[in-house]
């Protein structure tokens, strides 16, 4: 794959949850190494899109390529696909994903919880698992916590043992859904420092946030959503400080208070 060749193709994407079409026809090329910032108001599909590219909901229609490989088969007389369960677990294994809520199994420590899907999603033998999930639990910063149980962290370590926990699975690309909006304000730059580091390590990202002063200096890519349309997108320049659409320009006044 060429540095040209997306490693995420979004094509047309629609979802509807009944009579409510939450995502209208969303393209969107995402090329290894980008950092993507989504921005726009709550109920615009953010989260909704990204669940759609790690498969936890199904696409209503439309297409996700990854790495070159459509993902679903056309069912026959229908504009829908079918999704094989052993297709879904491989492109969730290189779509990692993680929560505003961190989903952090209560009864085992940390390590235990990192390693978890090295286990039973990898296969991979104990002694390799504790390695490598040892390995990204120091990565975020929480080498002294691996004895520790989720209920004895603070909300901003909780949400670094979730990064570690998607990154030992080296995924291709990392979701994250708002990972600082169930934080205490105090705890927030931990977080983002975290997922600054990995920005600076190259990796794939796209990154649903309200941090807009955060997401102009993390992104190379900013996609702002309304009413399930992408409405603009741009570099943080374009989309953040020189918005061409009305609908962008009022979204972004809402935060004057960010300097960018």
């Amino acid at each position: 794959m060429t540095a040209a060749t997306p490693v995420l193709r979004i094509q047309a994407l629609h979802k509807r949850f009944g009579s409510h079409h939450v995502l209208r026809g969303i393209d969107l090329d995402v090329l290894p190494g980008d950092r993507i910032a989504i921005i726009g108001s709550s109920g615009s599909g953010k989260s909704t899109l990204l669940r759609c590219l790690n498969f936890m909901e199904m696409p209503s229609a439309g297409q996700v390529v990854l790495k070159g490989r459509a993902v679903g088969r056309p069912v026959a007389g229908s504009d829908t696909l079918r999704y094989g369960e052993s297709e879904l677990s491989e492109v969730r294994k290189q779509v990692g994903m993680v929560f505003q809520q961190f989903n952090l199994f209560p009864h085992m420590t940390v390590l235990q919880n990192v390693m978890e899907g090295l286990v039973t999603v990898k296969r991979l033998p104990a002694a390799q698992a504790r390695e490598r999930a040892m390995a990204e639990i120091a990565k975020v910063g929480l080498a002294e916590k691996t004895s520790a149980y989720p209920g004895h962290l603070s909300g901003g370590q909780q949400q670094r043992v979730a990064i570690a926990r998607a990154l030992a699975m080296e995924p291709e690309v990392l979701l994250f859904d708002e990972p600082t909006s169930s934080l205490d304000p105090e705890l927030v730059g931990e977080v983002l420092g975290t997922i600054r580091a990995l920005a600076d390590e190259g990796r794939t990202m796209l990154l649903v946030t309200h941090e807009l002063g955060f997401a102009y200096h993390f992104a190379n890519k900013v996609v702002f959503l309304a009413d399930g349309l992408l409405h603009e997108r741009g570099t943080p320049d374009e989309v953040l400080k020189h918005p061409k659409q009305e609908r962008t320009q009022r979204f972004i006044e809402r935060f004057t208070a960010f300097h960018f």
